[in-house]
């Protein structure tokens, strides 16, 4: 009974403050697509290795994960459902509650484009689907977009398998 008891005394202290404290990685999540966060402005770091933030358009905060997917698959293997998890949780937050967000599919550059459009779309559809019947977001909240190879996060050429242009790209819309 003691060591139970001390366990959840550490427990306790490194949970973060508050109720409903959320996990880091889910925190991460928040203060990335959160328009009124700190890290949402200027330059940000990557807060995980699933996790890398790009360049949205003005006055909107976006994160790219990397969501894994077999190769010419829309399927989600269980490392791209950890991170939806986290994810779906971080959209499910009251901080982000009341806006709407863009899912957005990449590919990198292995085969023809207008398959690699077509994939992307899927992908993205997927990760929508995944997040409205997993952690019931408002399916209004979540539009897919697939963008295929157009916006590589790493200029390659034709035909090259680079990982880090797999990708999907979420963009906080507004309210």
């Amino acid at each position: 009974m003691r060591k139970t008891l001390a366990g959840l005394g550490l427990a306790l202290l490194l949970a973060p403050a508050g109720a409903g404290a959320q996990a880091p990685e889910v925190e991460r999540l928040i203060e990335g697509l959160d328009p009124a966060s700190p890290v949402t402005r200027g330059i940000r770091v990557p807060a995980a290795p699933d996790l890398t933030t790009t360049t949205a358009p003005p006055g909107a905060a976006a994160i790219s994960l990397t969501v894994t997917f077999a190769s010419g698959s829309a399927g989600l293997g269980p490392e791209a459902v950890r991170v939806l998890d986290n994810l779906g949780q971080a959209l499910g937050s009251a901080r982000l509650a009341s806006y709407r967000f863009r899912v957005e599919g990449h590919t990198d550059t292995v085969g023809p484009a207008a398959m690699n459009q077509v994939l992307s779309e899927r992908r993205a559809a997927a990760v929508r689907d995944f997040l409205v019947k997993r952690h019931g977001v408002d399916p209004a909240r979540i539009e897919a977009v697939g963008l295929g190879e157009t916006q590589l996060l790493v200029a390659t050429q034709d035909e090259t398998a680079e990982p880090r242009n797999r990708r999907v790209q979420v963009v906080n819309l507004g309210g």
